[in-house]
């Protein structure tokens, strides 16, 4: 009971983070403008597909 009622305010708490982020408008899509950003230091969060191939 204590760790589904952990996770489930976890998954709460990136689900609310997520929204804000979308909200404010600073995000980026895409591979090549993701590593742009993580090599200028910019990058706070980077979120990785399940899909992502494995060397590009």
């Amino acid at each position: 009971m204590v760790a589904t009622k952990k996770t489930k305010k976890s998954l709460e708490s990136i689900n609310s983070r997520l929204q804000l982020v979308m909200k404010s408008g600073k995000y980026v899509l895409g591979y090549k403008q993701t590593q742009r950003m993580i090599r200028q230091g910019k990058a706070k969060l980077v979120i990785l597909a399940n899909n992502t191939p494995a060397l590009r």
